[in-house]
Order: C-alpha cells, then sequence, then structure tokens
C-alpha cells in the first residue's frame, strides 16, 4: 500500500505500509519537466539522495485499540513501564496520523459531496476524536513515574485536536447547513482549552506565547514518535570496489606511462630537452586520463549494485529486525521498462523528461517486532527545492473577457512532476500507480493519484 501527498512548502511525502511479508521490491520513477534542464550535471546521484530524500520507519498496525488495549493492562499495573510507555506512544501516534489525514483529506474531497454528506463526515470525525480523548483519559496510570509521561501525550493529543478542529473552522463554508456543526467543533475546542488549563499542563507564558506553544508541542511530538520509530543505521556500500577502482585505474595508466618512456628513451637515446618535455606531456596526459579512467571503471563496476544499505533496529529490545538495500540513478525514458513506460504514455514531451530512478528491497523479520505488530510505515519525504531554483521567476498575465471589459490576473507559473511506483506482490506480479505532482517555486500545490 503506497499513498503521496503533500506535506510542508516544498515538500511531498510518500508513505509504504511494509505488510505481513518478509521481502517487499518497490522501485519509483520521477518524472522531471524537461524545461527544468535537470539532469546529474545539476545534482549527482549522490546529492540528489542525501539532500532531496529522507525518511523514517516506524512500527504500524490497522488495528488502532490494540496500543489502547495495552494501555488498559498497564492501568492494572500489568504491564512494566518500558512496554506501557510504548504501548501508549503508538496508541498517540497513529491516532495523531489518523487525525492529520482525515482533516486534510476533507476539504479536498468537500468539492465531490454535497454538504449534508460533508456534515456527516464531520460528525463522524468529531465523535471519534471526542471517543478516542475519553476512552485515553478514563485509564490513568496509578504509577507516579508513569503520571508524568501519560500527562505529556494527553497535553498533546488534546492541542493537536483543537488546532485541527480550529483549522477546519476557519476553512469550513459559510453556509447555514454547516452552522450547528461549526458551533459543536468551538464548543468542543473551549473545553479543551479549558481541561488542560485545569490540569495546569501549561505555564500561563506558555499559554499566552503561540511561538512558546507550538515549540512545546514539537518536542511533544518528537517523544511521542522516539519509542515508536525504528532506528536506522545507513551504510555507504562500495567503499572497497572505490579503492579497487582507484587503484586499477592509476595501474593501468602507469603501465601506459612506463611503455612509452622506454620506447621514447630508445627513440630519444641520451636525456634531451626533447625527451624531458616528451616526459612533462606524459605526466600531464596521465593526470587528465586517470581520473576519467577511474570514474569510467567505477561507473562500470557499480552499474546495477545496490548504492546503500539501511540496517533496523528495534527502539525497545535493541534487536536486529531488518535490513534495506537502496539503489538511486538517472535513466534514460527508452530504457524504462515497459510497463513504466507505458504506464507514463511516451510521447515527444514525455521523452524530453529526465527520470530518476529509486529502488528499495526490504527484508523484515516480523518475529523480533514489538509484541502485537507484524506491519511497519516508511514515509519518504522528496523536498523539491533543489528543483525549484530551476524554475524561472516571473508571473504569466492572463487576460478574459468579462461583459465587455477586459479583466486581467497574474498566474504563477507552475511545473508539472510525475510519479510512479512499481511494487512487487508476494505472488510475483506487479502493482503500479502514478501521481501528478503540481509544483512552483514556493510550494507543492497539488498530489493527484492517475487512475487508468
Amino acid at each position: 500500500m503506497i499513498s503521496v501527498e503533500k506535506y510542508e512548502g516544498l515538500t511531498a511525502r510518500i508513505a509504504l505500509i511494509n505488510e505481513e511479508i518478509k521481502r517487499q521490491d518497490v522501485e519509483f520513477y520521477l518524472f522531471v519537466p524537461g524545461e527544468l534542464n535537470f539532469s546529474k550535471n545539476v545534482i549527482s546521484e549522490d546529492q540528489f539522495y542525501n539532500t532531496v530524500l529522507s525518511n523514517t520507519r516506524t512500527y504500524f498496525t490497522s488495528q488502532y485499540h490494540l496500543p489502547l488495549v495495552h494501555s488498559r493492562l498497564a492501568s492494572r499495573d500489568k504491564l512494566p513501564s518500558d512496554k506501557y510507555r510504548v504501548s501508549l506512544s503508538l496508541y498517540a501516534y497513529q491516532y495523531a496520523l489518523s487525525l492529520e489525514k482525515t482533516t486534510h483529506r476533507f476539504f479536498d474531497t468537500l468539492a465531490d459531496v454535497g454538504e449534508e454528506e460533508a456534515v456527516e463526515q464531520l460528525e463522524f470525525i468529531t465523535d471519534m476524536a471526542v471517543e478516542i480523548l475519553r476512552r485515553l483519559r478514563r485509564y490513568v496510570p496509578k504509577d507516579e513515574s508513569l503520571i508524568k509521561y501519560y500527562n505529556n501525550i494527553d497535553n498533546y493529543l488534546s492541542w493537536l485536536t483543537e488546532q485541527r478542529f480550529l483549522s477546519l473552522i476557519a476553512h469550513m463554508p459559510r453556509s447555514a447547513a454547516f452552522k450547528p456543526m461549526r458551533e459543536q467543533l468551538i464548543e468542543f475546542c473551549q473545553s479543551e482549552s479549558n481541561y488542560r488549563v485545569e490540569q495546569n499542563y501549561n505555564s500561563q507564558k506558555a499559554q499566552s506565547d503561540p511561538t512558546r506553544m507550538v515549540n512545546k508541542m514539537r518536542l511533544a511530538r518528537r517523544l511521542i514518535e522516539y519509542p515508536v520509530t525504528i532506528r536506522q543505521n545507513d551504510v555507504v556500500l562500495g567503499q572497497t570496489l572505490n579503492k579497487l577502482a582507484k587503484g586499477t585505474a592509476t595501474g593501468l595508466v602507469m603501465i601506459f606511462v612506463t611503455f612509452a618512456i622506454i620506447r621514447m628513451r630508445s627513440y630519444l637515446g641520451e636525456i634531451t630537452m626533447s625527451f624531458v618535455l616528451a616526459m612533462a606531456g606524459l605526466y600531464a596526459l596521465r593526470e587528465i586520463f586517470k581520473d576519467d579512467l577511474r570514474d569510467v571503471l567505477w561507473r562500470w563496476i557499480r552499474k546495477g549494485r545496490p548504492k546503500w544499505r539501511k540496517m533496523f533496529t528495534d527502539p525497545t529490545s535493541g534487536q536486529r529486525i531488518g535490513s534495506q538495500l537502496e539503489w538511486l540513478d538517472y535513466i534514460y525514458f527508452d530504457k524504462l521498462p515497459e510497463d513504466v513506460r507505458k504506464l507514463r504514455k511516451g510521447k515527444l514531451r514525455q521523452r524530453e523528461e529526465s527520470v530518476v530512478r529509486m529502488k528499495m528491497v526490504t527484508q523484515m523479520s516480523t518475529t523480533k517486532f514489538l509484541s502485537g505488530y507484524d506491519m511497519t510505515r516508511e514515509v519518504w519525504r522528496v523536498d523539491f527545492r533543489p528543483f525549484s531554483r530551476l524554475m524561472a521567476r516571473g508571473k504569466q498575465r492572463y487576460y478574459a473577457l468579462n461583459e465587455g471589459k477586459v479583466s486581467h490576473e497574474s498566474i504563477d507559473k507552475r511545473h508539472q512532476f510525475n510519479l510512479i511506483s512499481k511494487q512487487k506482490n508476494p505472488d510475483g506480479s506487479f502493482t503500479l500507480q502514478r501521481w501528478k505532482i503540481t509544483v512552483n517555486r514556493s510550494k507543492v500545490i497539488d498530489v493527484e493519484e492517475v487512475i487508468s
């Protein structure tokens, strides 16, 4: 299961669910518009990997109630403190993800549904949030050492829920159909604000300073994510092979230079000015071609081989639970797999695009996962800032005739990227998906999945 959505500013987010299988093979193909003149001369493959891409992996479950069950057991002192903290963090983390995704998508789907259906969706979102917070607060831990941790999560979820609902209120249509729902949301947000004051969760200074409050909640979110985020150690592959390529290139060049010196010695005789000049020319040629030969050998040796390896470690037990091999290279359109090329529909404009291929092969040992969990969620963030620097500045004027008068407005320049994923299924078949990502110089405008 793969999903793509816009994130913050010039960032798009790709989420992969590593389901109940030990091995997962996924490839991504990013098609960069030809008018940007993007190539490896602009950003090398290694730079692309290190600056454009970043990722995290967390435990995940479709059974949203499982952490709640753990928290109930913990309230009866049947779970040790470390497991209680992990379970409560999982519960809070998945609730936060679901709430953010649901509220983000609400306005994207608002135009496709009627007002009555939209109001019903809002009622469902509100009821679920109220119920989840109510159940969380029903089981306050008795252990004093856990109270502080519980308060941190309760404080953050209350604040996050209020913020997401306030965003709904701010962008909600002003029609009469939404008025009762707006009043209900306002009442709920006020009650959550009063609740945090009653619990004395935040100081007066933090409450009166929005910047301080936001930064505090960002820290609280990091504390929640820490126990559920799988540790990963990145290893760059091919270091030994790179040294071998350097040594081989130097050796081949020295063989040629030595042979040339012997030939010149026999042809020119004694050491003369001509001999010295010829030697200088040979060594100059050696310095010129040594690096080029090394690069050619290195590309030949590295071709088709993985370039990076990630080692995954459970944050609680410290056990190794899996690894991931990764490839990244620039590829010509004609070299794309037939199914990918067919999905992209190779017209002339598409053939001018630059294509970046990212491949991942993941091996996970699900038996070593945290008890009750057999899936992980991997999130890749794609930063479009390097591409935005290649976009031309300025805006285009659009003219229109309206009741005999000419009006005009400025239209910002936008570029459309295409992203195709190719995921291998357990039966050997492949699932392909395609998204259109619209970007301007300041942000990702829209992400739309293309259903073919």
